[in-house]
């Protein structure tokens, strides 16, 4: 059940939480699969709607700062910074949890991710959801467990029905889910790229952003769970492969009129003389990272749906503002 986002929607979708539903909800990153943070039994339908295992943890969205202290025990210096630049929009920070908060959405860990989503429509059902006692939100992405992320409502629709309730936000914005800093272990540690780069993280918080991999004897403890950072993760049906464009080039050719249900996303089109033939598929690239994030998850739904079996990717630039699309596809591929 789509609904557009008219205040009366809006309206309904907040009581439907408050009740203990889920509802499709857009956000400037993804659509997520929403349900009260609070209520563990409602989070629970969370898990079994995506076949999420019940350990790995989920986001809950929050409509300011002020909503914070009643999840987070404590917010370090630096992560109050963080949020300061960056909130509202595509951040989630990890923080220490306040005993017997949203345990189910904390998947079993003592920790939290909380994120302050500036999509419109987020904002607007979050700050109806506070006079019915929902102070926030759990919301993963509303696709099946390790599958494509969706960024439209119709996505979110075809993947989990129409019995739900999805407010249509529009096409999301960003593409990518958000930036995923841990702050439980004294210092900022990236968990997950996004659309908020690394240096933009140390420029706000004044600190070097250490990788998830840094050595435990540096940070104390091991990094929490945190949601999409399994190795495995965002993956369409058909099998994904990351290329460089020249070995694109070469294997077209090399396959020549034999290539069939084949996908290829790359910067530049293949000339039909060079092995492009009439079971290649060919989708064009952005050659700008913000875009390219916008397309990713459309571009492998597409391609999906059209029936090819594999999809060849050009591997973009390895430099810091590609960081977040790298990831996706190196999951999507694994």
């Amino acid at each position: 059940m789509i609904l557009s986002a008219s205040e009366t929607a809006i309206a309904q979708a907040a009581q439907a939480l408050r009740d203990g539903q889920l509802v499709g909800l857009p956000t400037e990153t993804v659509y997520g699969l929403a349900a009260n943070a609070t209520d563990d039994a409602a989070v629970a339908q969370i898990f079994v709607a995506k076949g999420r295992p019940a350990d790995h943890p989920l986001i809950v969205h929050v409509a300011s700062v002020e909503q914070v202290a009643l999840f987070a025990a404590q917010v370090p210096e630096f992560a109050q910074c963080l949020m300061a630049a960056f909130w509202p929009g595509p951040l989630t920070l990890i923080l220490p949890r306040q005993s017997g908060v949203a345990t189910a959405s904390a998947g079993g860990q003592d920790s939290i991710g909380l994120r302050c989503p500036s999509h419109p429509v987020a904002q607007a059902l979050l700050l109806a959801c506070l006079p019915l006692g929902v102070w926030g939100v759990s919301a993963p992405s509303a696709n099946r467990f390790g599958r494509v992320s969706p960024t439209t409502a119709a996505h979110v629709q075809s993947e989990l029905g129409s019995d739900l309730l999805i407010l249509d936000g529009g096409e999301c914005d960003v593409g990518i889910e958000s930036t995923i800093i841990d702050c439980t272990r004294g210092e900022p540690v990236l968990l997950r790229p996004g659309h908020i780069t690394r240096g933009q993280i140390e420029a706000a918080c004044g600190r070097i952003v250490l990788d998830k991999d840094a050595p435990q004897a540096l940070l104390g403890q091991p990094a929490p769970r945190a949601s999409g950072t399994l190795e495995s993760h965002y993956a369409p049906r058909a099998k994904v492969r990351l290329m460089t464009a020249a070995d694109i080039l070469h294997k077209l050719q090399a396959l020549g009129p034999h290539a069939n249900n084949l996908g290829v996303w790359s910067a530049k089109r293949p000339a039909s003389d060079e092995g492009f033939g009439a079971g290649v598929l060919w989708l064009q690239q952005a050659t700008t990272a913000g875009q390219a994030a916008h397309d990713l998850f459309s571009v492998l739904r597409d391609l999906d749906a059209r029936g090819v079996t594999q999809i060849w990717v050009q591997l973009p630039p390895d430099t810091p503002e590609w960081e977040g699309v790298r990831d996706r596809l190196q999951r999507a591929a694994a």
